[in-house]
């Protein structure tokens, strides 16, 4: 079990045009939303979708392929590690994120 490691796979349709931010020491990071869909059905048969919404982040060239070719909509695999962090509002309130630090991203569903 030395092989295990922190990695996590989605795929998923970005929810909302990416954000990208140039850091003052010229690092580039781009966050999405990336949407995933699991479906089951209920105890009365019916099909049922459970989404969830995944904060994703990616620096330097991961970072430049988003901005470049990443869209609302538009679906995508990737591949990272999860990462949780700690931070305070502007009310001095303590909010915790966990994100998913993509290190590849796989643009899918052709050119839309």
């Amino acid at each position: 079990m030395s092989t295990l490691r922190n990695k996590v796979q989605l795929i998923g349709n970005v929810g909302q045009e990416p954000t990208i931010t140039t850091l003052d020491n010229g690092k580039k990071v781009a966050r999405i939303s990336l949407a995933t869909n699991e479906n089951y059905k209920n105890s009365k048969g019916e099909r049922q979708t459970n989404t969830n919404w995944h904060t994703i982040v990616a620096w330097g060239k991961t970072a430049d392929i988003i901005e470049k070719y990443v869209s609302k909509g538009k679906e995508v695999a990737i591949e990272g590690k999860l990462t949780s962090r700690s931070y305070e509002d502007k009310e001095g309130v303590k909010r915790y994120v966990t994100e998913v630090v993509t290190s590849e991203i796989l643009l899918l569903g052709g050119n839309d």
